[in-house]
């Protein structure tokens, strides 16, 4: 592998403005394309966003209500700064490692000319691959706390772009549901809409709406108003009116506009990291990304033993033992005939008033499970409600640490207001403290925090395969897959219950909760692996599922964090191929919806050299048969160019390694 001298190269340059009363500012990308224009008007700011001189977002009022009063109105403009930043930093876990992080920026002191007199900064950075904007709130004299009522950002779209979108009944929500494809003009006024929330405007232009950096603030959603999108708070718990209370100084999460003049750039863009602070964590070598068990989806299925089925011991072991036979990282504890592993008096895993997350149930050893685990070279993991586990957080962490677990996943949060958003982020926090890795479940979407807390390792706030265990109506599809890179992957990592080993024809599914089917092919499961972003894969099916069946060599050998990122192809809600490297290994993961298709991906990311390429492509019976995938090894170089056929419902992978 060749080293590369890094140069890091940071400059600052304030720009003065004429110290008449200015009402015009504006910061471009540093390439030129993308263009931020702010106007204050005499009702309040706008702005506007250009792509290649063409506008993607005209004019667009941003006002704030506050508890003390609206904000936006009879401002003045102070001095405006223009920053300009070159550098660059390492990710411990993401989709690339070495970032650039490049971009213009401007701060734009806006002050009321009336009482109360509040000074509010609206901070704009401008990247090759976006815009984003955030208000920052000074101390200052006469104004040390807000009480916020709204945030009325507005994305006053140009044209009528087609949306794909995930509309959610209220704000508390799994954020689980079928994304919708259609155009803005035919999106019903006052529907909630979940982020991101991509558009695809006139000669493939598209842009994603997100929020990146949500620390101490609200989740932010997005409603069709006066045929405008504006932004919604989801409110306190038990408020309908109050949206976020906080002392000064203080910053909302950054509103982000991804743009890009393709769609396959849009998953390549770190800009979500480049917009969260530095890591943390001042130590992170315990900080190990990897594959998981996850023997609820299963059923926690064992062979005929000689020991009684259970959350005991032996059950666990044989999981362990399959980890180590196979380099799976983590064994995960969860539950067993609806029980959890800890104690609990509560229904369907509802705490009780007795549950108690640092207490396992008496037929659990979790130090025995652990010491085992360890001297086979695996870690063990385990699952938690998370209002188990918050009364007692620090009591938990600690035995948690005692008994030697590597972290968990925290379940049912669903809600995303300013008090969940605080939870989360001291889960991390003080996770980090006991060196315990965090999976979110029933959650909402990522921001880019696992650059801060890179810990956070996968979050789930999107329907997935978990749902075959139960769902005969609107089971899983890849057509719903295929929706994942395009919206809620573009936030970050995605936890999607892969592994399924069982695929049926979509005419023969019948829903198990134990040992249950999938409808996708087999190249199609295997390439979710790369196609979607997770740190922690989960690897859900049993142990004889796996072991001698086609395809589980690319599931041991496919890592789950990454150097690098290319999307060689893509077809917007229709079919995706993205290449990732991790070392001099590339992997390359193609899926199509319900039509087949041909793949054709060109080779020209290799570096010179020969390449050994294994490629997994699907079966010509796999109408009938969608576990048949065929399997061939050829040498490959940067000038090759590979023809994958895609099955229905189906996918391709190819592992590339240097000859």
């Amino acid at each position: 592998m060749k080293v590369k001298l890094i140069l890091t190269l940071i400059w600052v340059i304030s720009l003065s403005y004429p110290l008449i009363a200015q009402k015009n500012a504006q910061v471009s990308s540093p390439d030129g394309m993308i263009v931020f224009k702010l106007e204050l008007t005499s009702k309040s700011p706008v702005f506007v966003v250009n792509y290649k001189k063409k506008a993607l977002i005209n004019k667009s009022n941003l006002t704030l209500d506050f508890e003390n009063g609206a904000w936006g109105q009879n401002l003045a403009m102070k001095k405006v700064s223009i920053n300009k930043v070159d550098e660059y930093y390492d990710m411990v876990v993401g989709k690339a490692k070495h970032i650039r992080n490049n971009y213009h920026e401007m701060i734009v002191p806006l002050e009321e000319k009336v009482k109360p007199f509040r000074k509010i900064n609206l901070v704009v950075r401008a990247y090759n691959d976006g815009v984003a904007f955030r208000y920052a709130f000074p101390k200052q004299a006469n104004w040390n706390n807000y009480t916020l009522f709204d945030e009325n950002s507005c994305f006053n779209l140009a044209g009528d772009p087609k949306a794909l979108v995930l509309f959610l009944p209220s704000y508390t929500t799994s954020h689980e549901g079928f994304y919708t494809h259609l155009k803005c003009s035919e999106i019903e006024a006052g529907k909630l809409m979940d982020m991101p929330a991509t558009f695809e405007y006139p000669n493939n232009v598209f842009m994603a709406v997100t929020e990146a950096q949500l620390v101490d603030y609200a989740g932010m959603y997005l409603v069709k108003e006066d045929g405008i999108l504006s932004s919604k708070l989801s409110p306190l718990a038990g408020q309908k009116r109050i949206k976020v209370k906080a002392q000064l100084p203080h910053n909302t999460p950054w509103r982000v506009m991804m743009i890009a003049g393709r769609v396959g750039a849009l998953i390549e863009s770190n800009i979500l990291t480049s917009l969260n602070d530095p890591c943390k964590i001042e130590d992170t070598s315990w900080i190990k990304p990897g594959k998981t068990t996850f023997p609820w989806w299963n059923g926690t299925v064992v062979p005929d033993t000689i020991w009684a089925p259970g959350n005991n011991f032996e059950t666990n072991k044989y999981y362990i033992d399959f980890c180590a036979r196979n380099g799976i990282e983590y064994h995960s504890v969860v539950e067993y005939g609806q029980h959890e592993w800890y104690v609990n008096d509560g229904p369907d895993f509802m705490p009780g008033p007795n549950a108690d997350a640092s207490k396992s149930i008496s037929s659990i050893d979790m130090k025995k499970i652990c010491d085992y685990a360890k001297s086979k070279g695996v870690g063990i993991r385990v699952w938690v409600h998370w209002m188990a586990l918050y009364p007692v957080i620090d009591k938990a962490f600690a035995q948690y640490q005692e008994w030697g677990l590597s972290g968990m996943m925290v379940d049912f949060m669903d809600r995303d207001d300013q008090e969940m958003i605080r939870i989360q982020e001291e889960i991390l926090q003080k996770a980090a403290q006991y060196h315990l890795h965090i999976q979110f479940h029933g959650s909402s979407k990522p921001t880019g925090l696992h650059r801060m807390y890179p810990n956070e390792f996968t979050r789930e706030g999107t329907l997935n395969y978990e749902c075959y265990k139960w769902d005969s109506d609107t089971t899983m599809s890849a057509d719903h897959d295929i929706s994942m890179p395009f919206t809620r992957m573009l936030a970050g990592a995605t936890d999607y219950h892969l592994g399924g080993f069982r695929s049926v024809p979509k005419s023969e599914f019948i829903v198990h909760y134990r040992s249950p089917m999938v409808t996708s092919t087999r190249c199609h499961m295997l390439a979710m692996y790369v196609v979607l972003e997770s740190y922690l894969g989960l690897v859900c099916d049993y142990p004889k599922a796996y072991e001698g069946q086609a395809g589980f060599d690319f599931l041991k050998a496919v890592p789950t964090t990454w150097d690098e990122i290319r999307v060689p192809n893509a077809v917007f809600n229709e079919s995706i191929a993205i290449a990732r490297r991790h070392g001099t290994d590339w992997f390359i993961g193609t899926i199509t919806n319900s039509k087949p298709r041909m793949e054709t991906i060109r080779l020209d990311f290799l570096d010179k050299g020969n390449y050994l390429a294994d490629i997994y492509t699907d079966a010509s019976d796999t109408d009938k048969n969608p576990n048949n995938l065929k399997k061939e090894t050829r040498t490959v170089t940067s000038t090759d160019v590979l023809e994958l056929q895609l099955a229905s419902s189906g996918g391709a992978v190819v592992h590339i390694r240097k000859k």
